[in-house]
């Protein structure tokens, strides 16, 4: 089976294919060589100062149009945020929420998605009540189970970092919807890998990083808040960038901007939005949908030739939960020693994640490198 597109040329992008198979895109990945070349050519600019002001002005119209455009929002609905905990506290923190009301969150939730409303608990007395995951995240009958009168969030990752669980985030965006609850969600281990629709599932605010499978320069990501909800909402910082009148600098006017600017305080990441942009319109060249087909076609050879080989695959067996992570383990070895040494022959980058081995392939990885992972395994 090949991609539908061309996997050798994509292959060309990453020149790490020449010194290890890398497998832990779930935990940083290496950028392409168009993004290289695009920082590297944003920071020449930065240098000469020669255009500056034109080639930056026309950086962010792009950013936030191709950021837009991954995750079926509208420009004005997104801003530039440094990781997806900054995000993600930033929409908590925002959120019209009065003490005894509370969030649901599971308990495979990374702490960018917790610790924000965690931290609302301590501070404000909001209620975050961490649910037992259903089969490895959060489900709608979790939801149903533990909802009540004061619920008013669910905040929930796309995919689960721990255990490669794919949120049915379009069922939870229409049990939030039906019930006004709002519907917060980390979209980094999943945007760039798999498809996003923001509006159709009823996302009401997003925030990820880019440093897993969007491939951005780390230290650079987006947020997202629906344009219809963000008056509701009461930002927690304000900045020079952040105010309607920016740029008049003693005026002292806190009224925000009238879009997702509001969130942004003053200079931001310039070479990381060049990556951004770099990065975004090489994945969205391929199709995420394609990379998303890949990636389960890759994981399917991983899970088959485990479970062939004798060890155990911690996943969901469900096709539709799964996604492009996969954890393997030796049942009894705490330490996944044997895999460990294993994989190292063959220089496998991986993650110890779950209780096991977590094994997480991108675009432009190959069948002969899953070959040659399950070769190296061997019979347990």
């Amino acid at each position: 089976m090949q991609p539908k597109y061309d996997l050798t040329s994509v292959r060309e992008q990453f020149p790490i294919v020449n010194e290890s198979i890398y497998l832990n895109h779930a935990g940083i990945s290496p950028i392409p060589e168009v993004t290289r070349r695009a920082v590297v050519e944003g920071a020449q600019v930065l240098a000469d100062f020669h255009g500056l002001d034109r080639v930056f002005g026309e950086l962010f119209v792009n950013a936030r149009r191709t950021a837009a455009s991954l995750i079926n929002a509208a420009p004005e609905e997104i801003a530039f945020v440094q990781n997806t905990a900054e995000g993600m506290n930033l929409a908590a923190h925002s959120l019209p929420l009065q003490p005894g009301d509370n969030v649901l969150t599971c308990n495979q939730e990374y702490p960018a998605v917790a610790y924000p409303f965690l931290n609302l608990e301590k501070r404000r007395g909001i209620e975050t009540r961490v649910l037992p995951a259903d089969g490895g995240g959060l489900t709608v009958d979790l939801l149903e189970r533990h909802a009540d009168a004061r619920t008013r969030v669910v905040a929930v990752s796309s995919v689960e970092f721990s255990t490669g669980f794919r949120t049915d985030l379009k069922a939870i965006g229409e049990w939030c919807h039906a019930h006004n609850v709002w519907h917060v969600v980390d979209g980094i281990q999943s945007l760039g890998a798999e498809p996003m629709d923001v509006k159709a599932w009823h996302i009401d605010a997003l925030s990820s990083g880019g440093h897993k499978w969007m491939m951005i320069p780390a230290g650079q990501g987006f947020m997202y808040i629906d344009k219809a909800r963000l008056d509701e909402l009461n930002p927690p910082f304000a900045g020079a960038s952040s105010v309607a009148n920016a740029g008049n600098y003693l005026d002292y006017d806190l009224t925000p901007q009238p879009d997702m600017r509001r969130y942004e305080l003053g200079v931001p990441n310039l070479l990381g939005i060049m990556g951004l942009v770099a990065s975004l319109d090489f994945l969205q060249s391929l199709d995420i949908a394609a990379i998303d087909a890949w990636t389960l076609h890759l994981t399917d050879m991983l899970i088959e030739g485990v479970d062939r080989l004798g060890y155990e695959a911690l996943v969901n067996r469900d096709p539709a939960r799964r996604s492009a992570i996969v954890i393997i383990r030796i049942p009894g070895d705490a330490d996944n020693v044997k895999i460990k040494e294993r994989l190292k022959s063959v220089d496998v980058k991986y993650a110890v994640r779950g209780g096991g081995i977590r094994l997480a392939p991108h675009c432009y990885n190959s069948e002969e490198e899953i070959a040659r992972v399950l070769e190296a395994l061997g019979k347990n």
